[in-house]
């Protein structure tokens, strides 16, 4: 037997199928595009998502049919939703998150509520990215598909549904609408009449881990799989990342390091003085096992350095394809030690604490012996201070962590995870696997079809450490220092640079 855990992002699906003990078995990925059908509109086929989800399935299904597939479980992108009828047919295409659409929507919430209440339901930042303002500029503007649609479903339910499942909603993605109450772990009444938004045109939300029944017989034929395949509800990405990264309890983070990075620090409570949160720009959201909360806290460090590639080692990066890691040839070019310079890393809109939208980024300190190893160690130095001020403001109201696990494409660099360890002052883990949000929702379709007795033993047997990264004392001491001159950036340059 298999468990078979699907991840659907932004830009592409992927299907993995894990053995009892963790072992990749089979594997396959999709790309599809994003939509632009005008400016500010970004938008995905749902119709040929779901084409590509059927065909990684497939794919894996036909490749694991001497341990075939028992159950399954989706990692999914937030926020966006897809209009559907209880038939199960697509009506039309999915909003995302970067769409522009829709921030007249949040206008009832922001003048009757306002913030801090807001906050106080769903601890989220009210904003355009949510699946509220898409949901409001779909009834006005496109009052038909609006009214034909049943159901209007996150990704992950989306496909959930569309296997054969019920309409159901896990915690963590229902909160990305800006319409869950935290604390009712329900839809809030409130919310949805402020925002006109019936109940019926939503999920069912349940806790993560719920059963939402069996692959139907026609697509199990469809796709090759045995009968009665399990369909357990996941989650939002980054909570599978959590699971997936080993994380099982509170007192850990997630730092998924690819394009953008995230922090995902895991805690056992909703902190009481919730305006310090706010105050922070920091969210609560579910994680994907019970009585876990996690928050995100992310920027463009991965954009930063991929900016860096592509305009100081182009050339390099062509001679060099196919034979070595570019990464790894820079790397070598680094000081050993922390650098002089500073980068403000707000090269593109950025997150919490500050939320600049106006971005503008600088490199402060540039002599002519300046080298770009130097350059390159900078950027990581400093968008890794970015995050000290939001881990601070956690760990005075109780949530501290006493040890970060890599994920993503990033944390294959030796370089980027020591320089993290040597920041925090915390020790880095590397896993075994470091893509894992696929196996984060492995495992939580093994947790709930009984597999494992409980979330501990599915990670020991899923999750392995490659290699730990201990901080060094005295580096920690020097960005200490550091931290001090790299937080006086922002107010000092950013009054000029948004002239620019």
């Amino acid at each position: 037997m298999s468990l078979l855990g699907i991840d659907l992002g932004t830009t592409g699906c992927k299907a993995v199928a894990f053995s009892e003990c963790g072992q990749a078995l089979a594997s396959a990925y999709q790309e599809y595009a994003t939509l632009h059908p005008h400016e500010g509109w970004n938008e995905l086929d749902s119709t040929d998502v779901w084409r590509k989800v059927k065909t990684v399935v497939a794919d894996v299904a036909a490749r694991t049919k001497k341990d075939p597939i028992t159950a399954l479980s989706i990692s999914s992108l937030g926020e966006a939703m897809t209009p559907v009828t209880r038939d199960r047919r697509i009506l039309g295409r999915s909003i995302l998150c970067s769409d522009s659409r829709g921030d007249d929507g949040l206008a009832p919430l922001r003048t009757q509520l306002g913030q801090k209440r807001f906050y106080a339901i769903n601890p989220n930042i009210l904003g355009v990215n949510y699946s509220l303002p898409k949901l409001w500029w779909t009834r006005e503007n496109e009052p038909d598909l609006y009214t034909k649609a049943d159901l209007f479903l996150l990704w992950g339910d989306l496909v959930a549904f569309l296997l054969g499942g019920e309409p159901l909603t896990g915690h963590s993605l229902a909160n990305r609408t800006l319409l869950f109450d935290i604390r009712r772990e329900d839809w809030s009444d409130r919310l949805l009449k402020l925002a006109g938004i019936p109940r019926a045109k939503l999920a069912k939300t349940v806790p993560a881990g719920t059963i939402a029944g069996t692959v139907s017989k026609r697509v199990a034929a469809e796709l090759g799989l045995a009968p009665n395949v399990k369909i357990v509800i996941g989650g939002h990405d980054q909570c599978c990342n959590s699971l997936g990264a080993g994380i099982c309890r509170a007192g850990s983070a997630v730092c998924g390091i690819g394009t953008f990075e995230c922090i995902t620090p895991t805690y056992d409570h909703i902190p009481r003085n919730t305006g310090d949160m706010l105050a922070n720009g920091l969210n609560i959201e579910h994680h994907i096992l019970p009585g876990l909360y996690v928050s995100f806290i992310y920027n463009q460090g991965g954009v930063l350095v991929k900016w860096f590639r592509d305009t100081f080692a182009a050339a390099e990066r062509t001679k060099v394809r196919g034979k070595a890691d570019i990464y790894d040839r820079l790397s070598a070019e680094m000081p050993a030690d922390p650098t002089r310079l500073l980068v403000l890393p707000y090269f593109e809109m950025s997150g919490p604490p500050n939320f600049v939208a106006d971005a503008a980024g600088a490199i402060v300190g540039l002599k002519t012996t300046t080298t770009r190893g130097e350059i390159l160690k900078a950027i990581m130095e400093c968008e890794t201070l970015y995050f000290v001020d939001s881990l601070n403001a956690l760990r005075t109201l109780g949530i501290d962590t006493s040890e970060f696990v890599a994920t993503g494409g990033g944390a294959k660099s030796d370089v980027w995870l020591q320089i993290k360890a040597d920041v925090f002052g915390i020790p880095f883990v590397r896993p075994r696997i470091t893509e894992a949000t696929v196996l984060g929702a492995a495992i939580l379709a093994g947790i709930s079809t009984g597999v494992f007795a409980n979330a501990a033993e599915g990670v020991s047997r899923f999750v392995a450490r490659d290699r730990v990264f201990e901080p060094d004392p005295k580096r920690h001491a020097a960005y200490r220092e550091k931290f001090e001159r790299y937080r006086s950036l922002l107010p000092t340059l950013h009054p000029l640079l948004k002239t620019l």
